[in-house]
C-alpha cells in the first residue's frame, strides 16, 4: 500500500496539481461510510409518461425514432477523460446541471466541491465526521440533492458530503452500490444485479 501510495503521488505531481491536494482527494474517498443510501435504474426509454398514481407506462411505440439501450440492465456511459487513471464522466444533478466527476470505486459517498454546491444553490443541512486514510477525524458540510443521473440511473434525495478543498466531484457507492461496474477503455459499464 505504501509501494501505491508513493506511485500515486507522483502521477499526481506529474499532473502539476499539489500534492496536499490531490492526498486531501484520495483521503476523502476513503472516509465515507455513514450513509446507507441506494440508485435504483429504472429507465423507461425515451418515451414515457407517469400516470397520476405514479406508475410509469412506456410509450415507445407512439414516439418512432427513440432508441432504447439493448440490455435494458446494462448502462454505458462514456469516459470523458482520465484523471490519474481514475475515469470522469459527467453527472446530472436535479435534472439542471450537468458537472465532471471521478467515478471511485473506492469511495463510500458522493462528494461534491464547494464550486459545485454553490452553482446547484445547495444549503447545507448538517455535518459528518468521517475518519480519513492517516486515522485523523475531519469534519465535513452535508447537503441533499433531489436527483443525481448518469446514463439510464437515477438516485433521488440523496445525502451527500461537500468538500470545500476539493477540485472536483466523486461519485460514489451511494450512487451505485447495486451495480457491477466494468471500466473499460473508453466507456464504464454499469450492470444491474
Amino acid at each position: 500500500m505504501k509501494n501505491a501510495w508513493r506511485r500515486w503521488i507522483t502521477t499526481v505531481n506529474l499532473a502539476g496539481m499539489s500534492t496536499t491536494s490531490y492526498a486531501y482527494a484520495l483521503m476523502l474517498t476513503l472516509i465515507f461510510l455513514a450513509f446507507s443510501h441506494r440508485a435504483t435504474a429504472d429507465d423507461p426509454g425515451g418515451c414515457y409518461m407517469i400516470t397520476s398514481s405514479g406508475k410509469t407506462v412506456g410509450l415507445g411505440r407512439l414516439c418512432g425514432n427513440i432508441v432504447t439501450p439493448s440490455d435494458k440492465r446494462v448502462f454505458r456511459v462514456p469516459i470523458k477523460r482520465r484523471l490519474g487513471g481514475t475515469p470522469v464522466v459527467d453527472v446530472t444533478f436535479n435534472d439542471k446541471k450537468t458537472f465532471e466527476m471521478i467515478v471511485d470505486t473506492g469511495a463510500s459517498e458522493t462528494i461534491l466541491t464547494l464550486s459545485m454546491a454553490n452553482t446547484l444553490q445547495l444549503q447545507t443541512i448538517g455535518t459528518m465526521q468521517a475518519q480519513i486514510a492517516d486515522g485523523s477525524q475531519v469534519e465535513f458540510p452535508t447537503t441533499k440533492v433531489q436527483s443525481i443521473a448518469v446514463a439510464g440511473i437515477t438516485a433521488n434525495n440523496l445525502q451527500v458530503a461537500i468538500a470545500p478543498k476539493a477540485s472536483i466531484g466523486l461519485l460514489g457507492h451511494d450512487f451505485f452500490g447495486n451495480y457491477d461496474i466494468k471500466i473499460l477503455e473508453r466507456e464504464i459499464e454499469f450492470h444491474h444485479r
